[in-house]
């Protein structure tokens, strides 16, 4: 199964056929899918971390050192959060968003973006992890981030920011639960069916946004009022089904041994769509106040 998450598209850990495993389920390694798993225990396939099998001898995960665990994620994706919270604080701080200085803080914010947005895009496309690029993304990122939430808290919704906050933190919260406790099954068809609706989501997000440049407006409408509403519950949704979809890849990536530097990855993928959420979020809570 492979996540929606560029971060994860050239990897996938297992393609086991049920679709989705406990955090302390053992790998089922000799399926008809081992020999596609990059980190599967079997011999014969092409996977540099294999460890030899006797044959007769029952599988198991492999045992060795240097594998990558459930607190290296944790521990990874802290870091990463914290230097985009850290850049956001900054820039909240650093470039203030008074009518004098707003062209500025726009333009900080849209070149903040924009690299953050190619450090995404490098760090996706590289067949290893490189945590100094993960952090300058974060870094950067955080730097929109704050722009963007200062500039809303001030000018459009005061008190966005931490209902924002709050609801990703929610949303983050109850995907977790919901995976674990076997509510939610990341499956072959669940898969699909997230990737065909963001596919279509951001497809009519960009006709929208072209329509909006050449006609001027909010284009379509379908970022505001009722319109908004609507298609921001939508984008938190996708956002929630993201999340079970990087749950699934790292747990397949504890159960069968990635290296320890894939735990850089998974912060990477989970930051990104927490910031998905978040941006999704904010502008939900913008348009409820708006609305009041």
């Amino acid at each position: 199964m492979r996540s929606s998450n560029p971060v994860f598209s050239r990897r996938g850990f297992s393609r086991d056929n049920s679709g989705y495993a406990g955090f302390d389920a053992a790998p089922q390694a000799g399926g008809p899918a081992a020999g596609t798993n990059p980190y599967a225990t079997n011999p014969y396939a092409t996977n540099p971390y294999a460890q030899d099998v006797s044959v007769g001898a029952p599988a198991q995960a492999p045992a060795r050192t240097g594998a990558m665990t459930m607190d290296d994620v944790v521990a990874r994706t802290a870091v990463t959060l914290g230097t985009v919270v850290l850049g956001a604080i900054a820039a909240w701080w650093l470039l203030p968003v008074d009518p004098a200085n707003l062209g500025k803080s726009y333009a900080v914010a849209v070149g903040a973006g924009l690299v953050a947005f190619v450090l995404g895009l490098v760090q996706s496309f590289k067949r290893k992890a490189s945590p100094a690029l993960i952090l300058a993304y974060a870094a950067f990122e955080g730097v929109f981030l704050g722009v963007v939430s200062s500039v809303v808290s001030t000018y459009v919704a005061p008190g966005a920011v931490p209902q924002a906050v709050l609801g990703t933190m929610a949303v983050f919260a109850g995907v977790l639960i919901a995976y674990k406790t076997r509510l939610i099954r990341v499956t072959r068809r669940f898969y699909g069916f997230v990737m065909a609706a963001a596919i279509g989501f951001m497809l009519l997000m960009l006709v929208n946004m072209l329509v909006a440049v050449f006609a001027g407006g909010d284009g379509l409408g379908l970022r505001s009022g009722g319109l908004g509403i609507l298609f921001g519950i939508v984008g938190v949704v996708l956002g929630a089904c993201f999340l079970a979809l990087d749950f699934k890849q790292v747990e397949d990536g504890v159960a069968y041994g990635a290296p320890r530097e894939e735990s850089w990855l998974a912060a990477f993928g989970l930051t990104m769509t927490l910031v998905w959420i978040y941006m999704e979020m904010l502008r939900l809570v913008q348009l409820l106040q708006g609305d009041d």
